[in-house]
C-alpha cells in the first residue's frame, strides 16, 4: 500500500477506528504475501476489530497461516471469511490468549477444532473431553490433546456460547478426562502394579466443586484398596507409584510444555501424610485428627478417575463426618480463625490487585458459601453442593440468605470470576493480579465486553463488584437474622428461630436466644429508631463476631440504644459518620472496662464520632476545665463529683483510643508501635490522675479556707504516677509536703496540711457512679507509721539522717505533680543528690539493692503464681526491667544529664545512647517491658479489675490475645511469645543487673 509522504493510509484510519493501537505494524502484517488473498477483505478487518486485542489477534492469524502449507493455508483462509463461526472463534482466542496463538503455530492443523458447530460441540461433557484423549498414549501427546480441547473451551468463552459457569464446570470436566487419561498411562506403563490394587482418585477444591479455572492446580485425594487377595502394604505401594506417576504425567514440563500441577496437599497430614491410604485410614484419621477446615475442604469431594465404586464408597464414608463438623468443639474458634482474610502474605503493592485473596475477592464469597453451607446443611440436604453458585441459590431457595442479596453476591462472584478466567487465558499461567499496564487492562476489559473506554469502565465495574463482596457477610450473615425476628420481607423464605440460633452460635454468640431477643427489641416496630438500628445491625453483628466476646458487644448496644435511642443526635451519629459505628462496636466488645465507663454515662459515645475524639486532651487543657467546674460548684463535695466525671469521661476516652488502636479498623490498620500505645495511656492516665487531684485539692481549699492555705502544699507523684507509666488500675503512689506561710505557726500548718489531705482522699473515694482514685502514700518516709504529710524541712532531716538505699531508689520516680509548683520544685531540688548520688552508688549499696530485689522476688511472688507468666515479679517482667534501669541511673545519673528521669523506657534509652547498655540488650529489656505493660493493661480493660498476670477464662485470654495483636486460636503463641520475650530480657537482667 502507498500513500503520499506525511499522509495516512485510509487503512491506517480503518485500522485505528476498528481498535487496532498499533496500526502501522498491523499494516506491515497485512501487507504480508501469507494474507495476500484477504487482505482487504472487510469482514475481516471487522472481525479483527471485535476481539479483546486485534493486534493480537492479527499477529496470531500470521504465525498460523505462515505455519500452514500452501494448500491448507489457503483452506484455512477461505474458511475464515466464509465461515462465520469459525471467523469468530479463532480470532477471537487469538485475540485473548496469546499462548493459545502459540499452540496454533506449533499445531498449526488444531485450527480444525473450532469448525464444527453442533449440539455435542456446544457443552460437551467428561464423555466428549474422553473421546477428544482417547489416542493420546504419552505425556506429550495427552499435553498437545489437551490444548486442543483447551481451545475450544476458550472459543466457547470468548464468544459468549458459554457463560462463566458453563466454562468454568467444562474446564473441570476436561480435567476429569485428563486425570483419567494420565492414570490410563500410568497403569499401561506398570500392568503388574494395576493388577494388585483399586485406586481411586477424589478431586478436591476448584476441579471438585466443577468450577475450576483455566490455570490452577488441580487438587486430588488417592484412596486405594487391594485387588482380589492381594496384601494391604503392596496394594497401597502400588497405588502410590500409580498415583505419583499419573501425577509426573500431568505436571512435568515437556517440549509441549505443562498441563498443570497435581497438588496432593488437602490429602490428611498434608505433606507429611502418606500420599495414598485406605478408606479406613482416611475414616479413622477424620474422626481423630482432622481441623474444621478440612471437613470444610471435603465440601468439594468428588470421585474422577480410578475405581468408581471404590470412589463412591470414600465419598459416601467422608459425607457424614463433614456435615457433623458444624457440631466440634472448636468450631465457632475455627471460624473465626479461617473468618480472618490471609492477605498477610501478598506483598502491600499486589493487595489491591488481588481479586482472588484481596479485601472483596472470590475467597472471601467461596469461604461465605461454604460456611453457611457446614452451618446449615446438617439439617438440609439441599446444601450439599461442591458448586459455590450452586450452594448460593439453594441458601437463598431455603431462606437461610435473602434473594436479592444472593442474586447480587452471585452476579458478583461471576464477574470477578469472568475477570480471573480472562487474565489466566492471556498466558495460561496462574495468577488472580490485575494487569498495571493499560494495553493489560485494555485487553482485559475488551474481552469482557467494554468498549468504549474499558480500562476506565473495567475499573468501575471490579471497584463495584468488590464493594458488594466485601459487604458479603453483612449480607450473608447476618440480614437474614434480622429478618427472622423483624419479620420486614414478606413474601420471602425466613430464616426459622432455631436456624438464626444456630448460625449464631456458629458466628461466636455464647447465648443466641439472648442475642436474638436483643436483635428483636433492637430492630422490631416502625419508629425511625427501629428503622436505623435495622441498617446498622447487619454491620455490627460482623464487628461484634470479630471479637472475643460477641455477647457482650451486642447487650452494651442494646443498654447504650436503650440509654440515648431518643437522642437525635446519637443515631444519626451511627447512620451518618463512618467511623462511629465501627469505633463502636469495637469498644463494646473488647471486655469490660470501656462499655462501663460508657455505660455511666452513654452520651460519651460522641467521642467515636469526632475526628479528634480519640486523641487524648493535654493536662494543661483538662486543669482548665477541671479548675473551672470547681470554681462554678456550690462545694467540695459537688466540686469533685464534676472532676470525676471528667476523669471518667477521659478513661473512656482513653480506653477507646487504645482499642481501637490495638485491633485497628477497616480504614485504619492496628498500631504496630506498641511502645507508643503504651506511652499514651501511661501519659493520658497520669496527666487524667493529676488533674483529678489539683482538682480535689482546690475543692478541699475552696470549702474550708477560702482562696488561700495556711501552708504552701504539694502533692508528688511517685511510682508509676511519677513515672508517667499508670496503667487503667493503677493507684496513684504520691508523697504530700507543705511548708507553712510566713507568720502562721507550724503546728496550724501541719493541722491544716492533714485536714486537707484527709478530705481530698475522702472527696476523690466517695461513693458514685465514677470511679474512684486511691491515693497510696505508702511509700513516704517510715512507710505507714510516719506521718501523711511532711514539711520540706522534715523531710530534709529525714532523708540527711535515716534515709535507705531503697528510698533513694523510690525517689527516682518522684514527680511534682499538684499543688504549689515552687515547692514542688524545691522538693525535687533536694532528692536529686539523694537519687543520683555524686560518683554513683558505692559497692555496698549496690549489693544491698541486690539483696532486696533477690528478696523481693522470693518473698513477694503470690503462692502459685507462675513465675514465667507474672507481669510484675516474674521473670524479664517489669520488676527486672526497672531495677536494671534505675541501678544504672543511681550509679550513672550524676554524670549523664540523660538518666535524671522518672520514665523508665526514657532512661533505658539515655543509658543505651551513653553506651551505658548494648543496642541489642536495650531492645531486649524495652521490648519486654512494654509487652508486660500491655498485658496488663489488657486484662484490665478486659476484665474491668487489675490483674498482674494472665486470665484463666478461655475467653478473657483470647480477649487479652486479641488486644495484643493474636488471633483467635492462637492463644497459646501468645503464651509461648510472652515467654521467650521475657527470658530474654531475664538473660540481661542476670548480666546488667546480678552481674552474673
Amino acid at each position: 500500500m502507498t500513500t503520499v509522504p506525511g499522509r495516512r493510509s485510509s487503512t491506517f484510519t480503518r485500522l485505528l477506528r476498528h481498535g487496532f493501537t498499533d496500526p502501522s505494524a498491523a499494516e506491515r502484517l497485512l501487507d504480508l504475501p501469507a494474507l495476500s488473498s484477504v487482505r482487504t477483505d472487510p469482514v475481516l478487518l471487522d472481525a479483527l476489530g471485535a476481539t479483546a486485542d486485534p493486534d493480537l489477534a492479527l499477529q496470531g492469524l500470521v504465525r498460523l497461516v505462515e505455519a500452514e502449507d500452501a494448500a491448507e493455508r489457503q483452506t484455512l483462509l477461505d474458511t475464515l471469511i466464509t465461515a462465520k463461526p469459525l471467523r469468530d472463534r479463532l480470532l477471537g482466542v487469538l485475540g485473548a490468549s496469546e499462548a493459545l496463538g502459540d499452540h496454533l503455530a506449533r499445531h498449526p492443523r488444531d485450527w480444525h477444532a473450532l469448525v464444527t458447530y453442533e449440539a455435542t460441540d456446544l457443552h460437551p461433557g467428561v464423555a466428549e473431553f474422553e473421546h477428544e484423549l482417547a489416542e493420546a498414549d504419552d505425556p506429550d501427546s495427552l499435553r498437545v490433546a489437551y490444548r486442543r480441547c483447551l481451545l475450544a473451551i476458550a472459543a466457547r468463552d470468548v464468544c459468549g456460547t458459554t457463560d462463566v459457569a458453563e466454562t468454568a464446570a467444562e474446564l473441570a470436566d476436561l480435567a476429569t478426562a485428563t486425570l483419567r487419561a494420565a492414570l490410563a498411562i500410568a497403569r499401561t506403563a506398570a500392568p503388574e502394579d494395576a493388577a494388585v490394587c483399586r485406586l481411586a482418585v477424589i478431586a478436591m477444591g476448584k476441579c471438585g466443586g466443577h468450577e475450576l479455572n483455566y490455570v490452577s492446580d488441580v487438587d486430588v485425594i488417592f484412596v486405594a484398596e487391594p485387588l482380589d487377595a492381594a496384601e494391604e502394604s503392596r496394594a497401597v505401594q502400588a497405588a502410590t507409584r500409580l498415583a505419583a506417576h499419573m501425577m509426573r504425567i500431568c505436571s512435568d514440563t515437556t517440549v509441549e510444555g505443562t498441563i498443570w500441577p497435581v497438588d496432593a496437599n488437602l490429602r490428611p497430614e498434608g505433606r507429611n501424610g502418606p500420599l495414598v491410604r485406605t478408606l479406613s485410614s482416611h475414616l479413622a484419621y477424620y474422626q481423630r485428627w482432622a481441623k474444621t477446615w478440612e471437613f470444610q475442604a471435603l465440601l468439594k469431594a468428588r470421585p474422577v478417575a480410578g475405581d468408581p465404586e471404590l470412589g463412591a464408597e470414600y465419598v459416601d464414608a467422608v459425607s457424614p463426618l463433614v456435615w457433623q463438623a458444624a457440631d466440634r468443639e472448636n468450631f465457632v474458634g475455627d471460624v473465626q480463625k479461617m473468618r480472618r482474610r490471609v492477605i498477610d502474605n501478598i506483598p502491600a503493592d499486589r493487595v489491591d490487585r488481588e481479586i482472588k485473596l484481596g479485601p472483596g475477592g472470590l475467597r472471601d464469597v467461596e469461604f461465605a458459601v461454604q460456611l453457611l453451607q457446614l452451618v446449615h446443611g446438617r439439617s438440609d440436604a439441599s446444601l450439599h453442593s461442591g458448586s459455590t453458585l450452586e450452594a448460593l441459590r439453594a441458601l437463598a431457595e431455603g431462606g437461610y440468605v435473602g434473594r436479592v442479596d444472593a442474586a447480587q453476591l452471585d452476579d458478583a462472584y461471576r464477574f470477578l470470576r469472568a475477570m480471573e478466567h480472562r487474565i489466566q487465558l492471556y498466558r495460561l499461567r496462574r495468577t488472580h493480579l490485575v494487569p498495571q499496564d493499560d494495553p493489560g487492562l485494555r485487553r482485559l476489559g475488551r474481552s469482557l465486553g467494554m468498549r468504549t473506554d474499558p480500562i476506565t469502565e473495567l475499573n468501575q465495574a471490579w471497584r463495584r463488584h468488590a464493594s458488594v463482596v466485601r459487604r458479603l457477610h453483612e449480607k450473608l450473615f447476618y440480614r437474614p437474622l434480622l429478618d427472622a425476628v423483624a419479620q420486614l420481607a414478606p413474601g420471602e423464605t425466613r430464616l426459622s428461630a432455631k436456624a438464626a440460633g444456630v448460625r449464631l452460635e456458629a458466628l461466636g454468640y455464647a447465648d443466641p436466644a439472648a442475642a436474638l431477643r436483643h436483635l428483636e427489641a433492637l430492630s422490631s416496630g416502625v419508629s425511625r429508631k427501629a428503622a436505623i438500628q435495622r441498617t446498622l445491625l447487619p454491620v455490627l453483628l460482623g464487628w461484634f463476631a470479630d471479637s472475643a466476646d460477641p455477647d457482650a458487644g451486642l447487650l452494651g448496644f442494646r443498654k447504650v440504644s436503650d440509654a440515648l435511642g431518643k437522642t437525635p443526635w446519637y443515631l444519626r451519629l451511627l447512620r451518618d459518620e463512618g467511623a462511629a459505628a465501627e469505633n463502636l462496636a469495637r469498644v463494646l466488645s473488647a471486655g469490660r472496662l470501656a462499655p462501663d465507663l460508657l455505660l455511666r454515662a452513654p452520651e460519651a459515645v460522641a467521642i467515636l464520632g469526632d475526628p479528634q475524639g480519640l486523641t487524648p486532651r493535654s493536662r494543661s487543657h483538662l486543669e482548665q476545665e477541671v479548675l473551672a467546674a470547681v470554681g462554678r460548684a456550690d462545694d467540695a463535695e459537688s466540686a469533685v463529683a464534676v472532676v470525676r466525671g471528667v476523669r471518667r469521661r477521659e478513661l473512656f476516652r482513653t480506653t477507646a483510643a487504645d482499642l481501637i488502636g490495638s485491633y485497628g479498623t477497616e480504614e485504619s490498620p492496628a498500631e504496630t508501635d506498641h511502645g507508643a500505645l503504651v506511652d499514651q495511656v501511661g501519659n493520658a492516665v497520669t496527666d487524667l490522675n493529676a488533674v483529678t487531684i489539683a482538682g480535689a485539692l482546690r475543692a478541699a481549699v475552696r470549702e474550708q479556707w477560702g482562696d488561700t492555705l495556711p501552708t504552701r502544699f504539694a502533692v508528688i507523684g511517685m511510682g508509676r504516677f511519677g513515672g508517667h507509666e499508670l496503667g487503667y488500675g493503677s493507684d496513684a503512689d504520691v508523697l504530700f509536703v507543705h511548708a507553712p506561710r510566713e507568720g502562721v505557726d507550724e503546728q496550724e500548718a501541719a493541722r491544716a496540711a492533714s485536714t486537707l489531705v484527709a478530705e481530698m482522699r475522702r472527696l476523690l473515694q466517695l461513693p458514685t457512679a465514677d470511679p474512684p482514685l486511691i491515693i497510696d502514700a505508702d511509700l513516704r518516709p517510715e512507710g505507714k507509721s510516719g506521718p501523711l504529710v511532711r514539711t520540706l524541712k522534715s523531710y530534709e532531716a529525714y532523708y540527711r539522717r535515716w534515709s535507705l538505699v531503697w528510698e533513694s531508689q523510690a525517689l527516682l520516680r518522684a514527680e511534682p505533680m499538684a499543688g504549689d509548683e515552687d515547692l514542688g520544685r524545691d522538693f525535687a531540688a533536694l532528692i536529686d543528690p539523694l537519687r543520683y548520688p555524686m560518683e554513683g552508688l558505692g559497692e555496698d549499696a549496690v549489693r544491698e539493692i541486690r539483696r532486696l530485689k533477690a528478696r523481693m522476688e522470693s518473698e513477694r511472688m503470690p503462692r502459685g503464681a507462675d513465675p514465667t507468666l507474672h507481669t510484675k515479679l516474674g521473670r524479664g517482667g517489669l520488676s527486672d526491667v526497672e531495677w536494671t534501669v534505675q541501678l544504672m541511673q543511681m550509679q550513672h545519673g550524676w554524670a549523664e544529664p540523660g538518666l535524671r528521669t522518672t520514665r523508665t523506657r526514657e532512661a533505658l534509652a539515655a543509658a543505651c545512647a551513653a553506651e551505658l547498655i548494648p543496642t541489642e540488650d536495650a531492645q531486649t529489656l524495652d521490648e519486654a517491658w512494654v509487652l508486660a505493660t500491655r498485658v496488663r493493661n489488657a486484662v484490665m480493660l478486659v476484665r474491668g479489675r487489675p490483674g498482674d498476670t494472665f486470665p484463666s477464662g478461655p475467653r478473657e485470654l483470647t480477649a487479652v490475645g486479641r488486644y495484643l495483636g493474636y488471633e483467635p486460636g492462637h492463644v497459646g503463641d501468645m503464651l509461648d511469645d510472652y515467654r521467650r520475650i521475657t527470658r530474654r530480657a531475664r538473660a540481661v537482667v542476670e548480666e546488667r543487673f546480678y552481674g552474673a
